[in-house]
């Protein structure tokens, strides 16, 4: 029988997690407090300090919780190249906060090397999601899947799957 109190402290801490990602799609990492993030979960300030001692731990937390959804959600998508392109047309398009947001944590993994394993993570992720691929094919697929998602982001308007189709198609083409 499952405990009460875990299942309420998992539902808690999740909450915390998408509260972060939330602060960092409105504000940006900079904004990210525990009295920030307990203000948009709707929790009392003590409860981060309880799951998460400090920023770093809160943000290592979130960009781990992220890139397991991340996977999560691109292990539903067929392996064809229409489909992928469709979800990175929507990564861009109706997730487009979420992405930035995602990004800005993966990034600052540059600055901060304690964020680091928690940015390879997706990654790790991603190959187990793909299965057999030729490493050197995989991590192009990789880069490439990079590229477009900040260019997305950065474009005055989301590209959509159909403008996405031709490049995810050649960089498929070593799988």
């Amino acid at each position: 029988m499952t405990d009460g109190r875990r299942v309420r402290g998992e539902r808690r801490r999740r909450a915390i997690l998408e509260a972060t990602l939330r602060v960092v799609e409105r504000d940006g990492v900079a904004g990210v407090s525990h009295r920030s993030v307990a203000r948009e979960a709707g929790v009392p300030t003590t409860s981060t300090t309880y799951y998460f001692a400090t920023l770093d731990d809160l943000l290592i937390a979130t960009l781990t919780w992220s890139a397991d959804q991340m996977a999560s959600s691109f292990r539903k998508v067929p392996p064809t190249q229409a489909a992928v392109a469709r979800f990175l047309a929507d990564a861009v398009g109706a997730h487009r906060g979420r992405t930035l947001a995602e990004y800005e944590l993966y990034l600052l993994a540059a600055r901060r090397p304690e964020l680091r394993p928690a940015a390879r993570r997706w990654l790790e992720l991603i190959t187990e999601a793909v299965g057999p691929w030729d490493p050197v094919a995989l991590r192009a697929l990789l880069a490439g899947v990079d590229g477009l998602l900040i260019q997305g982001l950065i474009a005055e308007f989301p590209p959509m799957a159909q403008d996405f189709e031709p490049v995810v198609s050649l960089l498929m083409l070593g799988g």
